[in-house]
């Protein structure tokens, strides 16, 4: 046998996909080990060698592929726990970091603090000498000034230096000569130079990315050295890739010199995963919602490709680098409920995470988390969590409710588990409804594809509240973003600034800045072992009206770069800006001026197979387990409901909600307003009872 392994590293799980060359997989999951994550990797893998009755040195001979996703970074930006990092900037202009770009995100709230920059001031040190917005040399580059701060960055031990200059991204020759000095004299520091991380235009952009990949950097080395370390006393020889934010993998030394590209990397499995659930039952659109122990992450799919986006943020912190566009609220199965100053309920964004976890763990916590809720109102088995493997102890779920939450506000168990249920779900159909308008979409027109270990049992109430007819729930679904980085292609992005008019492009320089960042692409795909005839990419322009703001980003066509058709590009611009700002300015004849260019450069790689079933029968008989007492929120009120085994579901099986599905690593919940079909991979199709024809039709031969 060979194997194929997808990990995904969570705030309270580690989850682990194991892919079979016959098409077949098991799920894995192991308590996360935040301290160093490589722990619960190696033990996840331990457990996969230990069911084979194998060691882990035999059994990793025979895996070819580990596909890694990371929170090392993201945890390490959060918590503000980076490297000490010191960053070489144009004279007066060394508080862009703090001061950003002008903007309060409260506008009202006097009493709201700044983000705080990851590079303290006295270490954000100026060096003069100017580039104009063409790239010319106005003042010449100071080295003494670079040697000077260099003196002062080794005097206290900063570990890791940025170097970010005025207009650099038009020509880069300041920056690169700094940069030379800095290896000369600091040759064990990371350094992250922005025309390398981010050559585009907009200098907080540039420099509080250029910034974050330096403060990351040497965690993430440290930590993949750690885990190639790990791997290669176990004697492993197969392929690790790392997943980026983007949706793509690269190798880890890539990933360990660009570390921001990891910074989000955390959800980006999931809209991956999403589009091969959904296009099984012919959709080309969906939404995927992923609800973990900690978070909430959902993503709009449309034409089979997840939305992506080139302006975020991470704590409150500037990500200039192209990511999915997935949206992370802070509701998990370990999301606190507490009552504010107001006397409301509120759910998160605060976490009981794995240490202590949900009161019902009963590993120390007193805090009632969203599970310790789910429990109460019976959509849990206090004894079959975890497949048998970790009880939940009912009494303490009871307990922190009632005292935390039940008590303050005059509600008894049940109204405040109901209660605490209610919010989280508000709070999810919020964040859904986000993804979805925010790019001029309404989300009843799409499928939801609901995952995490928590998503299934509250994937109903979600869709109910937003009026969406139909759910896919994966059978894979704990392990969602693990089976989308096994599905992922290697990925390299690049950006070149070229602002100018639309019409006023010169097409030779127009071909040859493509040109460029595909032979860039090229080569780190070629590093990376990947022939030039399985490489694909995808063209994109920045564009927006004269004197706007903000750009819109629109995919164009090879066809169209190589005839120079500006003429097409500008006829797909107005209807895209229509769609997300509801207006156009085509009859009015205002000019479209191009700010940046941007390629994808794709590296396919082979995906594993799943195991298609034959189709079995209507008669879900043979995976019934029993009835159980569980909470209905629509009619508020508790009723006996079946429950069924999910890993004995087969094809074509039909349920009539309301009912309980069960696997080990995760629990659905169908309302009354649900029925459920089971199709060829085992996923369960939740949709409303008044569309049952409608829907049966995609699933059943």
């Amino acid at each position: 046998m060979r194997y194929k392994i997808g990990i995904d590293v969570g705030g309270t799980f580690t989850d682990f996909l194991l892919a079979v060359d016959d098409g077949s997989s098991q799920i894995y999951k192991v308590l996360s080990t935040p301290d160093d994550p490589s722990i619960a990797t190696m033990k996840g893998i331990e457990e996969m060698a230990g069911d084979r009755d194998i060691s882990t040195r035999e059994f990793l001979r025979d895996v070819a592929v580990i596909v890694h996703g990371t929170t090392v970074t993201t945890n390490a930006t959060l918590t503000y726990t980076g490297a000490k990092t010191g960053l070489l900037t144009t004279r007066g202009v060394r508080d862009a970091l703090e001061m950003r770009r002008g903007i309060r995100e409260e506008q009202y709230n006097n009493r709201y603090k700044n983000a705080q920059p990851v590079v303290e001031r006295y270490l954000r040190l100026p060096v003069s000498g100017r580039l104009d917005y063409q790239g010319k040399e106005i003042e010449p580059l100071n080295l003494d000034d670079v040697n000077q701060a260099v003196d002062f960055f080794l005097k206290e031990g900063v570990e890791t230096v940025a170097i970010c200059f005025m207009n650099s991204f038009a020509n880069k020759d300041h920056e690169q000569r700094a940069a030379e000095l800095v290896k000369d004299r600091m040759p064990g520091a990371y350094l992250s130079v922005s025309t390398d991380v981010l050559p585009s235009i907009r200098f907080y952009d540039r420099v509080s990315t250029t910034a974050l990949n330096s403060y990351v950097g040497p965690i993430l080395e440290r930590y993949l050295a750690s885990l190639l370390r790990k791997l290669e006393e176990q004697e492993y020889r197969g392929v690790l890739l790392i997943m980026q934010s983007n949706g793509g993998v690269v190798a880890p030394e890539i990933a360990a010199r660009n570390a921001a590209t990891t910074l989000l990397s955390g959800p980006a499995g999931g809209p991956v995963a999403g589009v091969a659930y959904a296009s099984v039952q012919g959709y080309e659109d969906c939404i995927t919602a992923d609800m973990g122990g900690t978070s909430f992450d959902a993503a709009l799919i449309k034409n089979r490709a997840p939305y992506v986006t080139h302006t975020g943020n991470i704590n409150r912190l500037r990500l200039a680098l192209p990511m999915l566009d997935v949206v992370t609220i802070g509701a998990g199965g370990g999301s606190i409920g507490w009552i504010d100053e107001g006397g409301l309920l509120r759910m998160g964004p605060q976490s009981a995470s794995s240490k202590p976890g949900p009161a019902c763990y009963d590993l120390g916590g007193i805090e009632p988390a969203c599970t310790d809720a789910d429990l109460v109102l019976g959509y849990l088995d206090e004894k079959f969590f975890a497949g048998g493997r970790m009880p939940l102890n009912r009494s303490k779920a009871e307990q922190a409710i009632v005292k935390r939450v039940a008590e303050p506000v005059g509600w008894d168990l049940y109204q405040a588990a109901a209660g605490m249920y209610d919010v989280i779900n508000v709070n999810m159909a919020a964040a859904v409804r986000e993804v979805a308008v925010g790019h001029g979409q309404d989300p009843r027109d799409f499928p939801l594809v609901v995952a995490g270990g928590a998503g299934p049992n509250h994937a109903c109430m979600i869709a109910y509240e937003l009026e969406i007819p139909v759910i896919i729930v994966p059978r894979e679904s704990s392990i969602f973003c693990a089976v989308g980085m096994l599905m992922s292609d290697l990925k390299h992005d690049h950006v070149r600034t070229y602002a100018t008019l639309l019409k006023h492009i010169d097409p030779v320089r127009f071909k040859a800045l493509f040109e460029e960042m595909k032979q860039e692409g090229l080569k780190s795909l070629a590093s990376e072992g990947i022939p030039e005839r399985n490489v694909s990419y995808v063209y994109s322009l920045d564009l927006r009206y004269v004197r706007q703001y903000h750009e819109v980003n629109l995919e164009i066509t090879a066809q169209e770069v190589e005839r120079e058709d500006f003429d097409s590009i500008a006829a797909k611009f107005h209807p895209r800006h229509d769609r997300l700002y509801g207006y156009s300015l085509a009859e009015q004849g205002t000019a479209i001026e191009l700010i940046n260019m941007r390629i994808s450069c794709i590296g396919q790689t082979e995906k594993p197979k799943f195991y298609e079933e034959t189709y079995h029968d209507a008669d879900p008989s043979e995976a019934y387990k029993g009835k159980r007492r569980a909470y209905l929120p629509i009619t508020r009120e508790f009723k006996e409901i079946e429950i069924f085994d999910g890993m004995k579901l087969r094809f074509g099986n039909r349920i009539t909600g309301p009912a309980i599905i069960e696997q080990v690593n995760t629990t659905t919940f169908v309302s009354p307003e649900y029925n459920v079909v089971v199709d060829k991979f085992g996923s369960y199709t939740l949709y409303l009872k008044s569309r049952e024809t409608e829907f049966i039709r995609r699933v059943l031969p």
